[in-house]
């Protein structure tokens, strides 16, 4: 280790060569901005606490001090003093030391200009006039004897040193221009002595809520006010509230200081103590203009270009409730503590990987993000202080900057190759951070909404500078517990290191999430850095990050849907039970003709035994090519009781489109009303009718059959370009119609018959009936696509329940919504459903129970529900709901692993 840097030994030796003295100047910065009394040759920047803030600051000092101006990868890749310090004597020795030009003061006589920053903010809060989004306040509960005038002085003296805090922003036609108050004037601070109220607390509350939303005037100003609020002869509450455009973070901090200081010395009847600055927030933004031009703009400019291109506009985070048209700005938020092993884990994690605290945190919450927006490619922010000059790290002013950091997890990363990636992004954005958030967002050009903010929704804050407390004499100081209420993001992440822990909080806008969701995605972040510390050679996407309790819940809470229903019986079996319960009763209404139970099944008893008779056998595929009608429920029926599979066939497909289904289906007959319809049809073709009134036996044929066995074949459009044949088996069928938790039919019911019988509704349509006791009314085409007539026809044939598709559902809420809210049963489903839709039934009281369906025909009809009794008027999208009985529903990854709760994922 070398002596300490004033030694005098050290400084002779070290001088004596140029790695020496570059060695001497990088020990004497390290040492003080890591607050550490010497540092060894061999000791390394990160390991003893640096970040990249405390990097940026290093940089700035040492160019200063050698002449040499180093990018940010240049520290990371050698961050051990002697190595770093010969990487810069390698530099000195190929340019030579560069003059490199401080910030200038200029004239107050002309017109001041605004910093990019401070022109961007300018600009939102004409947008937004009498808004309070851009207040950073300060709440300090003051316990002791308070100097009074010796705080107002401090605050007074703290106002005139600082020309940021008595500027004003004033504009002629629409240009904005910086015009700075008399210094003179002082800070204002309104006065409040609540010591005789016995309400002081209420009363507290009420004054602090009045600070919050009182706006500044950004023309008049002063736009820094304080409160002090006199509790007891000896406790006061002191609010400090400014507007950002003139303020940020890190100058919270040097406020704080220099309060404290001031204080300190008024009260001992001293004079200022405090050093005068060199140069002035204007100065800055003078200077920021000047020097970010040219080439070095381009530079700047050309980067983010290239990083943003094709980058999405938006993080699709699942949200608890639809986005408001317009931005909210309320929030809330729950604490986050990382506790000190998992902190000590994520040093050495971060150590062993060339990556800062903040980067390591950056890669998991990223991976967070991933899993919960199913998007590989995201960016977040990350607000960086941007005070990469010594002269303007002791100023109070806007000079924060937010990066737009792409993080990139495709290609299923592990743990190391994410760090590696995050590393290299958030270096890459350091390095060309000077160019301000606005004007990255003018390059990038994303779609401009007032719904979300551009470029990014999300951000993760790294609090490396925290606020100093104060240590005053003859007080005790205190935070007042401002509540967090405002939000400039969807989510912002706000963490730093406290002691030997990661503290923070996750912030959220409540338009948006519940705290329930945000606590859960708090549990995610902490889950993933756990197992990243575990094994860092793990793939990001398959490490779980669902807690025991959510797992059990989503795997067996939302999938306990277990019910009797006759699982062993064929669906023939179980309508021929309700023939034995009621003969008389209706089964089938279709215009004039009506059958009873027993009358249909005495009819499909002679069709099934002629069908035996030609040598039909259980399995054998039966093609059915008849429009809605008694006729074909007869056929269906007699296909199974026959031990045959139905397939329905659109009866308006082209010839060709049939033949071919037919033969795919290896169908062995065809039963029709007209053979002469069929012209290109090579298998036998039977017309119904004559054998339907035959005198063959009406008895029950009386096949075993297992229900596992396969009632129909449903066809599909499929994936391929080709038609799809589903099999279906008649214990699915019985899952649909009977005790299936959502449609309770009984023989009151009348079940409407509107489908296409090759379309998977009339499943619904036609057994629910059959297999309940109840009547299927069958309606033609011609019936069901006229409004009136339609109407008319639920109405007269007494309806009680229907099925329509989403297109019909659409079209008929609002043309025959009276004739529908008569009905118990709505069910609709098919496609995207239109929230305005159910909206319109819904105002006219709508049916005793309406309800969204979802399933594709390989999960027999339906494989959830969810029944509507509510829907907001931005409603956009109608929830799927949940499994029906005897059902499971997943939502699972890439990688076949459930997704978390409210996630996007594939459903199984």
């Amino acid at each position: 280790a070398l002596p300490a840097p004033d030694d005098e030994a050290y400084a002779h030796a070290a001088y004596e060569a140029p790695q020496g003295a570059v060695e001497t100047a990088l020990a004497q910065i390290w040492a003080e901005l890591l607050g550490v009394e010497r540092v060894g040759r061999h000791d390394n920047f990160f390991e003893l606490g640096g970040h990249s803030l405390l990097a940026v600051q290093l940089l700035s000092r040492l160019s200063r001090a050698v002449g040499v101006e180093l990018p940010l990868t240049r520290l990371f890749a050698r961050p051990v003093l002697s190595d770093l310090a010969e990487s810069i004597v390698e530099v000195l020795s190929r340019t030579g030391p560069q003059d490199l030009p401080a910030i200038a003061t200029v004239s107050r006589d002309e017109p001041l200009a605004l910093s990019f920053a401070q022109q961007r903010l300018w600009f939102l809060a004409q947008l937004d006039e009498g808004s309070t989004n851009y207040h950073i306040p300060l709440a300090l509960r003051l316990r002791g004897v308070l100097d009074r005038s010796a705080w107002q002085r401090s605050l007074d003296r703290l106002f005139a040193r600082h020309e940021a805090l008595h500027s004003v922003f004033v504009a002629s036609e629409g240009k904005p221009r910086v015009e700075v108050l008399p210094p003179e004037a002082g800070l204002p601070v309104l006065e409040h002595d609540l010591r005789d109220r016995p309400d002081a607390e209420a009363a507290l509350l009420d004054l602090c809520h009045e600070e919050a939303q009182t706006p500044f005037d950004l023309a008049r100003g002063p736009l820094i006010r304080g409160r002090l609020i006199r509790m007891s002869d000896e406790e006061h509450v002191f609010q400090l509230t400014q507007h950002h455009i003139v303020s940020d973070g890190w100058s919270m901090g040097v406020l704080m200081r220099e309060l404290n200081s001031l204080y300190w010395a008024f009260v001992a009847g001293q004079d200022d103590p405090l050093p005068p600055l060199a140069i002035q927030y204007p100065d800055y933004a003078a200077w920021q203009r000047q020097w970010l031009s040219g080439e070095r703009l381009q530079s700047q400019a050309q980067y983010w270009r290239n990083a943003l291109s094709g980058a999405p506009a938006r993080l699709a985070l699942p949200t608890d409730r639809v986005r408001p048209a317009q931005q909210s700005f309320a929030g809330a938020s729950v604490p986050i503590v990382i506790d000190a092993d998992l902190t000590r884990d994520l040093k050495r994690l971060s150590r062993q990987h060339g990556t800062t605290l903040f980067m390591t945190v950056l890669a998991a919450w990223a991976a967070v993000l991933s899993r919960l927006s199913g998007q590989d490619d995201l960016v977040i922010g990350v607000p960086s202080a941007n005070r990469g000059r010594r002269e303007i790290e002791e100023l109070i002013g806007f000079f924060v900057n937010t990066l737009a950091l792409r993080l990139d997890l495709s290609g299923e990363p592990s743990v190391s190759e994410l760090l590696a990636r995050t590393r290299r992004t958030a270096l890459a954005a350091q390095e060309h951070q000077d160019l301000p958030f606005e004007q990255v967002v003018e390059i990038a050009q994303p779609p401009r909404h007032l719904d979300h903010t551009p470029l990014f929704q999300v951000i993760l804050a790294w609090e490396n500078n925290a606020v100093e407390s104060l240590d005053l004499p003859g007080l005790s100081v205190e935070a007042a517990g401002e509540r967090y209420d405002q939000v400039k993001f969807d989510l912002e992440l706000d963490l730093g290191e406290d002691g030997d822990q990661i503290v923070g909080s996750l912030h959220y806008a409540t338009a948006l999430f519940d705290e329930a969701t945000i606590e859960r995605q708090r549990e995610y972040l902490v889950v993933l850095l756990r197992a990243m510390v575990a094994d860092a050679g793990q793939p990001v996407g398959r490490i779980d990050i669902l807690p025991a309790a959510e797992r059990t819940y989503l795997l067996e809470g939302l999938n306990r849907t277990d019910a009797d229903y006759p699982s062993d019986l064929c669906i023939h079996e179980l309508f021929e039970a309700q023939v034995r319960q009621a003969p008389e009763a209706v089964a089938v209404v279709h215009e004039d003709e009506r059958l009873s139970y027993g009358e249909l099944n005495a009819r499909a008893n002679r069709l099934a035994h002629h069908l035996i008779a030609l040598g039909v056998k259980p399995g054998d595929r039966i093609s059915t090519v008849l429009d809605r009608s008694v006729a074909l429920v007869v056929a269906q029926l007699a296909v199974l009781k026959a031990g045959g599979v139905y397939v329905p066939i659109d009866r308006a497909l082209p010839s060709a489109r049939q033949g071919w289904l037919m033969a795919d289906c290896a169908a062995r007959l065809v039963l029709t009303e007209g053979v002469d319809e069929l012209v290109d049809v090579t298998i036998p073709v039977l017309s119904i009718e004559p054998l339907m009134a035959g005198t063959g036996s009406s008895a029950n044929p009386g096949l075993t059959l297992s229900a596992e066995a396969a009632a129909y074949v449903m066809y599909t459009s499929g994936s391929t370009g080709l038609p799809k044949g589903v099999v279906v088996l008649h214990r699915a069928v019985n899952r649909l119609v009977i005790n299936n938790g959502y449609a309770k039919i009984d023989a009151r019911d009348r079940v409407a018959w509107v489908g296409n019988p090759a379309f998977d509704a009339s499943t619904f349509e036609v057994w629910t009936p059959l297999l309940n006791g109840g009547c299927i009314i069958a309606l033609d085409a011609t019936t069901v696509l006229n409004p009136s007539n339609f109407a008319k026809s639920l109405e007269q044939q007494r309806v009680t329940t229907l099925f329509l598709t989403t297109a019909l559902f659409n079209k008929y809420t609002s043309s025959i919504a009276p004739a529908l809210a008569q009905l118990k049963y709505l069910l609709s489903g098919g496609e995207a459903s239109d929230g305005p839709s159910f909206l319109r039934l819904l105002r006219e009281e709508g049916p005793v129970r309406l309800i969204h369906c979802y399933g594709p025909t390989e999960t027999t009809t339906f494989a959830t529900v969810c029944e509507i009794t509510a829907i907001g008027e931005t409603f956009r999208r109608v929830p799927i709901g949940r499994p029906i009985a005897n059902t499971r529903v997943y939502l699972l990854d890439g990688h076949g692993a459930p997704v978390p709760f409210g996630a996007v994922g594939e459903l199984y």
